[in-house]
């Protein structure tokens, strides 16, 4: 079946109410789709064909039963890939590691539940750097993910599979987990809208842990809109986990105040970023918002500080994969496991905790004062930035020096370290056609605060009619 693919949730929809295509028809065109292009693009792991159909035909069983569905269902129809950290009933779940390549769930996560609840239908897991740890998409077990805006380049990572699936039209949206960027780099690099809420705003229950005090679950969007939807389906307590709050969320005023932070545009910020990035601020200058410039001076100190503390929970983490329960042993681990095992024990041990992890503990206090200062003394409602120091670079440029690949998260980890919300948004492509996103920033739960400017500075251009050309 020959169709158009629809780039968002409301698209979707009213392609649906206009009985142009039924729920079975779409997801057919979607497995098609994936058939046909992912064997170059290795987004998917797992296609669960056979269940998105049997979900398929439930949603046209709704649709022609309940004249309201839509409005008591907000993601009906509407068809997700998740990452393959979420856990799955009865569908396989690799972390992206062999250590997990035959591990079949018994229960599924909270976020996967309350979207299948909300109507989507799950078209299959999708690729990631193993546990998380990446931020290339390189890093996975069973082999690495391409950017299908041009193959022979990264899509970023950790969620590598979540992004290229959108980017490639093989789903309307998908999951992922934000440690340290891992959303929003990916966003970035392929063109798309990526959330890093809160932490606490959306439980972790049943998702594989990789650093603990760090980890988000987000996910990847054609629109910022579409984000806004998701996140109010999946925000809130579950019960499960102990960090999450039903907060009371802050509304955007009708005057906000954008800080643009000196530190995130010095030093090693490539050319065309910093050109495009300036760009998107002038839309909000032309437009009436006040522009201010404004100083995280611990800003520098984030990488240090975030791959210390990472490291150290990532190892007590991956110590439960003994492979005595489940899983392979551990000699399946990867290199870049191995490495971050290493480095966090290493942090962790007697006569080194002091100087490296009590240390780099009370660094991180001081990024989160600083960003106090700019939000809760009301210099700014919401902060500007580039989302990576460099569009996206070459498959292999960087696999050979870890601290090369560890410095791309060089601009996402501070927001992570505090704690609070991020909005991945694209803004332009650079002249080798590869796609360039910034991020914007907000205090703890001011998500509805990111969603209104995204949304405005969506509905002044047309970034999201490009897609990339398969056929190629």
């Amino acid at each position: 079946m020959k169709m158009k693919i629809p780039k968002t949730i409301d698209e979707l929809q009213e392609g649906l109410k206009k009985k142009k295509y039924s729920a079975t028809e779409l997801v057919g065109h979607y497995i098609e789709r994936i058939k046909k292009y992912d064997k170059k693009i290795n987004s998917f792991l797992t296609v669960s064909e056979e269940y998105a159909y049997s979900k398929a035909k439930a949603v046209d069983k709704i649709i022609s039963n309940n004249k309201n569905s839509f409005n008591e269902f907000p993601l009906l129809g509407v068809v997700v890939s998740h990452k393959d950290l979420f856990l799955t009933e009865g569908i396989r779940t690799t972390a992206g590691s062999r250590v997990l390549s035959s591990y079949v769930p018994s229960y599924s996560a909270t976020v996967c539940k309350r979207i299948e609840k909300a109507g989507a239908i799950m078209i299959g897991k999708v690729n990631c750097d193993a546990w998380a740890h990446g931020a290339s998409g390189e890093n996975s077990d069973f082999g690495p993910t391409r950017n299908p805006w041009d193959t022979r380049f990264v899509p970023g990572g950790s969620s590598s599979g979540s992004a290229a699936s959108v980017a490639s039209g093989f789903a309307t949206f998908s999951t992922g987990t934000d440690t340290g960027g891992s959303v929003r780099q990916p966003a970035s690099f392929n063109n798309l809208v990526g959330l890093k809420p809160t932490y606490g705003a959306v439980s972790r229950y049943g998702v594989v842990a990789m650093a603990s005090s760090l980890d988000c679950v987000g996910h990847l969007t054609k629109s910022v809109r579409d984000s806004k939807t998701i996140f109010d389906v999946v925000r809130g307590e579950d019960g499960k986990d102990s960090t999450v709050v039903n907060s009371k969320f802050q509304f955007p005023n009708s005057k906000l105040r954008i800080g643009i932070p000196k530190e995130y545009f010095e030093g090693g910020i490539d050319d065309e970023v910093q050109k495009i990035v300036y760009s998107a601020i002038d839309v909000f200058r032309d437009a009436g918002y006040e522009i201010a410039e404004i100083s995280l001076p611990h800003t520098k100190y984030g990488v240090a500080t975030y791959y210390i503390i990472q490291t150290a929970e990532t190892s007590s983490n991956l110590s439960r994969y003994d492979g005595v329960r489940y899983g392979e042993f551990r000699d399946k681990f990867g290199d870049e496991a191995k490495r971050r095992i290493m480095l966090g024990t290493y942090v962790l041990s007697a006569g080194y905790y002091d100087a490296y992890y009590l240390r780099a503990m009370k660094v991180r206090s001081k990024i989160i004062e600083d960003f106090r200062n700019v939000f809760d003394l009301g210099s700014v409602d919401a902060i500007v930035a580039p989302v990576s120091p460099s569009p996206p670079f070459r498959l292999g440029e960087r696999t050979s020096n870890p601290l090369k690949m560890y410095l791309s998260d060089i601009l996402t980890v501070n927001a992570s370290l505090a704690g609070i919300p991020s909005l991945a948004v694209p803004s332009g492509f650079s002249k080798n056609g590869l796609p360039i996103g910034f991020q914007i920033i907000g205090p703890k739960f001011s998500e509805y605060t990111l969603f209104k400017l995204g949304e405005f500075y969506q509905s002044q251009n047309n970034w999201i009619d490009k897609e990339p050309d398969l056929e190629e």
